[in-house]
């Protein structure tokens, strides 16, 4: 009894100390100050803070991000049905298909898609007339404009990443899907819809979403072309008043924009395909 009384009165005499950390409290002062440099460097920048709004809605400004928007959509869906089709070769028992599936990974993953871009849209240097004998003959310069350049440079080398993306989601699933699947005399094409890419997708989202959000971004490469999307709208108009920062930032704003929707339908997209 007297030695439960002692270890009582210890316990009693004992004082909680909560543990310390100075270092989160520093480290977060000191990010806490380079932000506030930052925005007050920017207050006191010679930026027309006023017209930056006006540029952001300007309809120069507007033509150019309907473009992006249509050229990103146009290059990524293309990639998307480019790149399924590309991974079904990968992973076929045919051996010229598999092995060109390589080649064409090989090949547009190897090339930088700015320099992609530049060969489609001088591609009339080399052939004059693009044509199908006894169907059709069109001069090069007249179908390889701007945007089908920017189309072709930047769907194509989306493709061969969509091909490895799609490859490894269906590698995913477990052969045991397929086969129970044939089992119950389920077509390989019905196989493929209903069982495996279901499942594939779980693995196949959240990197063409990242894939996506970089297409956005990657669409302003086809202002060297004199394609008019949002990088090339803002050089027009700064040129006329010589604002070049103001029409930049009203350009970013428009793709924090775009990036922040893409971000949010990905988080939905991930969400209905995962765990349940």
């Amino acid at each position: 009894m007297a030695s439960d009384t002692r270890v009582n009165d210890v316990r009693e005499e004992l004082v909680v100390v909560p543990l310390r950390h100075p270092w989160r409290w520093i480290s977060g002062a000191v990010i806490v100050l380079v932000i506030a440099g930052l925005g007050w460097s920017m207050s006191e920048a010679q930026i027309q803070w006023e017209h930056v709004p006006g540029f952001f809605t300007h309809p120069v400004m507007l033509e150019g991000l309907l473009n992006t928007i249509v050229l990103a959509l146009a290059a990524q869906g293309g990639a998307i049905v480019l790149g399924v089709v590309i991974a079904l070769m990968r992973l076929s028992a045919n051996p010229v298909a598999r092995w060109f599936a390589v080649g064409y990974i090989w090949l547009f993953r190897g090339l930088p898609v700015l320099l992609q871009i530049l060969i489609w849209f001088n591609l009339a240097l080399v052939f004059q007339n693009i044509s199908i004998p006894g169907l059709f003959s069109v001069p090069t310069n007249v179908l390889m404009t701007a945007f089908v350049a920017a189309l072709l440079g930047l769907g194509l080398n989306e493709s061969a990443y969509m091909a490895e993306i799609v490859r490894a989601g269906l590698s995913s699933v477990d052969e045991g899907q397929t086969e129970a699947a044939k089992s119950i005399g389920m077509t390989p094409m019905t196989t493929l819809r209903r069982v495996v890419l279901p499942q594939a997708m779980r693995v196949i989202i959240p990197p063409t979403g990242n894939n996506f959000i970089n297409m956005i971004k990657g669409t302003s490469m086809a202002s060297v072309i004199a394609f008019l999307e949002l990088i090339h709208a803002a050089n027009n108009i700064s040129s006329r008043n010589l604002e070049i920062m103001e029409t930049l930032f009203a350009a970013a704003a428009w793709y924090l924009v775009m990036v922040s929707l893409a971000s949010i339908g990905q988080h939905y997209l991930e969400r209905a395909y995962g765990p349940r």
